[in-house]
């Protein structure tokens, strides 16, 4: 009997350990679902992310494809209308091209069966042609071309030829060229010699023509080449052609050479002058642009002044209408007060309208030097003018995103003719101008000792900063310092 109970009570035992692994099971189960849902949530929420960012990049190259493409496009299509109106003035040429050479064609037919004939005339009669004729026909050809076979057979319709001081300029160089050419002409005895010379001398200021007409503002260095290269190519022609006459060649043609570049640099000078004009006339439009702009600021400011002005006067008004009114002693010795100082106001405003306008309509204005170490260095200064009401405006412009560092400002001169104060800097700083070009760079070589003495003789009272604080190209420069320290 108390076996049995005893495995009754061993029974109830294990069922109570199994129904306790079966509910820590059933835990398990429950927790694993429970991350199984989360992680699923997770990664739900993390392909979506990743889904949203693939479509967003996907868009923007995209976007980038098409405005790559438009921009092809329209490359494309610019250089097709290009290369048809090309095309078009290419046929045109070849249609006058192809007129010119059939006669041409005809001319040769013609002078080759009249040569044919001449030449068969020589053959069977010898005596009928009279070679004393001959020479005296080229004697007579070489009288007629004035002062010899030297001079330039075809003269070009260049530049200089509309200046009376470059005309001059460079018919002063052609006699020297002529009395250079002249001077070896008699070092040559021989006929063959005379004959080589004469050609050379033809070709040589046929070359010269050509570089002088195809000259240009922006070809000067490959033209001064051009001059050299053909100076040497006739040096190894006249070598390799004729031995004995190479030292009297290279002497005249080393003499030969700077007198050649010369004319170029002659010519040249025509459009350094029409390039000077251009340039004056952009200053004159970015003159006329800047006055433009500095009027319309000054509008701006004189509308904003106005409003201002409307706001006081309406105070005014509205104080004087309660002291109309007002009977209290204290009251109306503070309304009193108040209108005092509000009329002040206005009168300053007043004074301010007026000074919007005199510079709008004059010449007021201040002339500044100003300096950017970092960017141009310690010797370089832009003297320039403004009509601003506050000119620090127009320097904060000057220091924008074109140049590195911000200005320094070493003065800042108030006149009531800047236009003409500023000239005047201008003119005394002249010969050290960074650009004699593009007048608009008002930029200048100098040290800060020589300027302040030109602002001080002009006005004593203006207050002259001679140090360049630079503190944006400083502080770079020390923290590029601690950099390379580190590293």
């Amino acid at each position: 009997m108390f076996k049995k109970i005893k495995e009754l009570l061993n029974l109830n035992k294990t069922i109570q350990e199994k129904e306790l692994y079966l509910k820590e099971i059933d835990e398990k189960t429950s927790n694993r679902e429970k991350i199984l849902s989360e992680t699923i949530a997770e990664a739900k929420a993390s392909i979506q992310l990743e889904s949203e960012e693939i479509i967003e990049t996907a868009k923007e190259e995209a976007d980038k494809i098409k405005l790559t493409a438009t921009r092809e496009l329209n490359e494309l299509i610019s250089k097709k209308d290009k290369m048809e109106e090309d095309t078009s003035e290419a046929e045109e040429n070849i249609h006058i091209l192809n007129k010119e050479l059939t006669k041409l064609k005809k001319s040769a037919a013609r002078f080759k069966s009249e040569s044919v004939g001449i030449k068969e005339l020589i053959e069977k009669f010898p005596s009928a042609v009279d070679y004393t004729i001959i020479e005296e026909k080229l004697e007579i050809l070489e009288q007629s071309l004035g002062d010899g076979v030297l001079n330039t057979i075809i003269e070009l319709d260049l530049h200089h030829k509309d200046s009376k001081t470059l005309r001059k300029d460079m018919n002063a160089n052609s006699r020297e060229i002529k009395k250079l050419l002249t001077s070896y002409e008699s070092r040559y005895t021989t006929k063959a010699n005379q004959t080589i010379y004469h050609l050379m001398v033809i070709g040589l200021q046929a070359e010269l023509q050509n570089i002088l007409y195809t000259l240009s503002y922006t070809n000067l260095d490959k033209a001064l080449e051009n001059a050299t290269s053909l100076i040497e190519k006739y040096l190894t022609i006249c070598g390799n052609g004729n031995a004995s006459i190479l030292p009297t060649i290279t002497r005249f043609l080393s003499e030969l050479e700077p007198l050649f570049k010369k004319a170029i640099e002659i010519e040249y000078s025509y459009y350094i002058q029409k390039e000077k004009e251009k340039e004056e006339q952009r200053r004159i439009k970015e003159q006329m642009r800047q006055e433009a702009e500095e009027k319309r600021i000054l509008e701006q400011e004189r509308k904003k002044i106005e409003k201002e002005e409307e706001k006081y006067l309406k105070e005014i008004n509205s104080n004087k209408e309660l002291l109309s009114k007002e009977t209290d002693l204290d009251k109306i010795a503070a309304l009193e007060a108040r209108l005092k100082e509000l009329e002040q106001q206005v009168e300053k405003i007043e004074e301010q309208k007026e000074e919007i306008v005199k510079r709008a309509n004059g010449k007021a204005g201040y002339v500044y030097v100003i300096s950017n170490l970092g960017s141009f260095g310690d010797n370089m200064f832009k003297v320039g003018m403004t009509r601003r009401l506050n000119p620090l405006d127009r320097i904060d412009e000057l220091g924008d995103a074109s140049v590195p560092f911000k200005f320094d400002i070493h003065a800042m001169v108030f006149s009531d003719n800047a236009v003409g104060l500023e000239q005047k800097v201008h003119q005394t700083l002249e010969a050290n101008r960074v650009n004699k070009i593009n007048l608009r760079k008002e930029f200048f070589y100098s040290d800060i000792e020589k300027l302040e003495s030109i602002i001080q003789d002009i006005d004593p009272t203006v207050e002259f900063t001679t140090t360049m604080k630079a503190l944006e190209y400083r502080q770079s420069q020390s923290i590029k310092d601690e950099e390379m320290q580190i590293n």
